[in-house]
């Protein structure tokens, strides 16, 4: 059976992305000085303006107008043509305490609000990820590159707001071929849109996609609206949080709801999420299933999860409940808040990178939940 599949993605000059790199720079400055320190932080970006607020109980004193501004620097707002740039734009925070109802459950090692996570991972790619959501990102990534690095020759009218799309023809459970590929840019106002057609598929897709899945029927549709020179925070406002299926699976598994930027490790949107795809991305590495999706849910300030589920669709070489229970009952799969965080060395400064080109299918070494260092002890307790 033949069918499309479809994942997008956003640079990190997307006013959303933007956000969550802020809140998550803030978290990062903050778990630097205070490992221990409880962060909420949440960011609003428009034109001329960045609003960063939340809840955060800490130890650590950060300079947020510096760091606010180094961040936008670093993505490359730097030219008041933009509309937005570091250095003129007004950064005003409202930023309180956590609240002390939930520091009670949270100090006892319970987990910081209630939820359910999702992980997932399939045999689609060698990052043990779905194929439309590693391209769609590899594809805004290497915009950036070119734009930041060494090769901006190449499309030296490049601007930092951008999207992709990837659809991918599957035959059965295998991807077949790349049926669409969708890159929108932000560029100067002196480029025809013939030449930004011309590089981006020479420069960015060919560079990216295999060409084993592309053809001569692959369809490309760069900056199909035109000209797309406003952009950034002067095209559109920014939130942080606004981009959960960006940041996980592209839409092939569920989501909790809960977004990832700007919280500290005892929230479990984010801390149970990647304990999620650390054990189902180990399970598939381990031969034991070729697709598996991991469910985790927590009542606040309880220290147990009140459920987990395996669903690895027909493809488990044991039934889905024997895989939960060997998790359950695998002393070295502790999925207790204070489990995670400990077993995946999460209150360390080393979230920014993630706030950008996905959480997951990453092999620096911050992305501990990335590890194939559950693989032998499945086996054994299988």
């Amino acid at each position: 059976m033949s069918y499309l599949f479809t994942s997008e993605s956003v640079s990190e000059g997307h006013p959303d992305k933007i956000c969550d790199q802020i809140s998550d720079a803030v978290l990062d400055a903050m778990l630097a000085q205070d490992p221990m320190s409880r962060v909420a932080c949440e960011a609003f970006v428009t034109t001329g303006l960045v609003l960063v607020g939340g809840e955060i109980t800490t130890k650590a004193y950060v300079e947020l107008q510096d760091l606010v501004r180094s961040v936008i620097r670093g993505i490359g707002y730097t030219k008041a043509e933009y509309k937005f740039d570091a250095d003129s734009c007004s950064v005003i925070s409202t930023i309180h305490q956590q609240s002390p109802e939930i520091a009670m459950g949270v100090n006892k090692g319970g987990a910081g609000d209630q939820g359910m996570m999702f992980g997932y991972a399939c045999r689609e790619t060698p990052e043990y990820m779905p194929m439309p959501i590693i391209f769609a990102h590899k594809l805004v990534k290497r915009l950036a590159e070119i734009r930041k690095g060494p090769q901006n020759g190449l499309m030296p009218y490049l601007r930092p707001d951008g999207k992709s799309q990837v659809t991918v023809e599957y035959e059965g459970r295998r991807p077949k071929r790349i049926h669409t590929i969708v890159i929108s840019t932000q560029h100067d106002g002196n480029v025809s849109q013939k030449r930004i057609k011309e590089d981006i598929i020479r420069h960015v897709v060919k560079k990216v996609i295999p060409k084993q899945m592309l053809d001569s029927k692959t369809v490309y549709h760069v900056n199909p609206t035109g000209s797309f020179e406003i952009g950034g925070p002067h095209g559109d406002s920014g939130l942080t949080g606004r981009k959960i299926i960006v940041d996980t699976y592209g839409g092939r598994a569920p989501h909790g709801g809960g977004s990832f930027s700007g919280k500290d490790p005892s929230k479990v949107d984010r801390s149970a999420a990647y304990a999620a795809r650390h054990i189902a991305k180990n399970i598939v590495a381990a031969g034991l299933a070729d697709e598996c999706l991991i469910q985790v849910a927590y009542a606040i300030g309880v220290v147990k999860p009140v459920s987990l589920s395996v669903n690895t669709f027909g493809t488990g070489k044991l039934p889905d409940v024997a895989l939960a229970r060997i998790i359950q009952r695998t002393k070295e799969i502790d999925m207790t808040p204070r489990g995670i965080i400990e077993r995946l060395n999460l209150r360390r400064p080393i979230y920014r990178k993630t706030a950008a080109y996905g959480h997951f299918g990453r092999n620096e070494k911050e992305f501990t939940w990335e590890k194939l260092d559950l693989v032998k002890t499945l086996l054994k307790a299988v």
